[in-house]
């Protein structure tokens, strides 16, 4: 599980600054992106257009990549890009591919959003960075630490704009771009799309579902369209919702009674466990908090045994790929 007030690495990682001018940390290759090489052998360029609408100038071949987004570091390790600098301590524990970064102690660890450490952006000298979600707000800041010109790539998605789904789509269309792996980049979408289809077709609109998020030992309400990880899926999968309170994108979930959630008599449960990817251990888990909350005991989806957990480490990987684990998972489930 996940501490994120540790910063692993740190005294390694200033050691090997001196490093860093001559790594290669970045890979790129792509025939069928458009690129731009100056006749005087400068690096090849490719012109891409940014989640916020702003247009960059890339390095088809960057020597030094920072990526701050926990959205993209599953796509980024599956793709083999090598990193320079990342916030190593917001990555999921148990995705093997993503030992690539978490085992790799060349790389300069930024620590956390709540204190990232910036002195480690200037040492990494990047001439690409890629930032989004929880170091969003960071980005004036990481600009500032970085060399003047250096293109932040927003890969930030708007978790809240109902339409989660074209959201993903164009993130990994970005990305796809920025590394020449557009190709691999379709074969994502392809993936997502087919699993949005498939839950589509399964759900009944007639089951009314709610969203919960466990985190420390505390059973929470999570919103449609705002609720954190689970507010998404309403808009997408047009599911009918048993509780319509208004809630917020809070990462611990929005603290409404277990009473008023048992008295909308949801058929089917969503869950979130916090704790399961970021938890010290102490806390009970979700399936437990659940099961023997007294005031849940005749919800019918609980009376049913209709609820959804969602993968462990979705809070610190709410991702393109687990978002299709989600989908395909409801499918199943909705089918039965």
């Amino acid at each position: 599980m996940k501490n994120f007030g540790l910063t692993r690495y740190r005294v390694a990682a200033l050691l090997a600054v001196g490093a860093l001018g001559l790594s290669a940390c970045g890979t790129a290759n792509s025939d069928d992106t458009a690129e731009a090489e100056s006749n005087g052998g400068d690096a090849a360029t490719v012109e891409v257009t940014d989640m916020a609408g702003t247009t960059h100038t890339v390095p088809t071949e960057p020597e030094s990549v920072i990526a701050t987004d926990n959205r993209v570091f599953r796509t980024l390790a599956e793709w083999d890009i090598d990193l320079s600098a990342a916030p190593v301590d917001l990555m999921a524990d148990d995705l093997p591919v993503l030992e690539k970064y978490t085992q790799n102690e060349d790389i300069l660890n930024l620590g956390n959003h709540r204190e990232p450490d910036m002195e480690l952006v200037t040492a990494a000298q990047p001439d690409l960075v890629i930032n989004g979600q929880r170091f969003s707000q960071h980005a004036e800041a990481i600009a500032e630490a970085s060399d003047e010109g250096v293109p932040i790539v927003d890969t930030n998605i708007d978790t809240e704009s109902g339409a989660i789904d074209q959201e993903f789509r164009d993130q990994i269309t970005l990305l796809g771009e920025v590394f020449g792996h557009q190709d691999d980049a379709e074969t994502l979408i392809a993936d997502f799309d087919e699993a949005l289809d498939r839950a589509k077709e399964a759900y009944d609109s007639e089951v009314s579902v709610t969203g919960l998020v466990t985190s420390g030992g505390d059973i929470n309400y999570a919103a449609p369209t705002t609720g954190r990880a689970i507010g998404p899926l309403y808009d997408i999968l047009d599911m009918t919702p048993a509780l319509e309170d208004e809630g917020s994108s809070d990462h611990q979930g929005d603290d409404i009674s277990v009473e008023a959630i048992a008295s909308a008599n949801p058929e089917f449960l969503i869950v979130m466990d916090r704790d399961a990817a970021v938890g010290d251990g102490t806390s009970a888990g979700a399936k437990e908090l659940i099961e023997e909350s007294e005031a849940l005991q005749d919800v019918p989806a609980v009376a049913n045994d209709n609820i959804y957990y969602m993968p462990a480490d979705f809070y610190v990987a709410e991702d393109i790929q687990n978002y299709t684990t989600v989908l395909n998972e409801l499918a199943d489930m909705w089918s039965e």
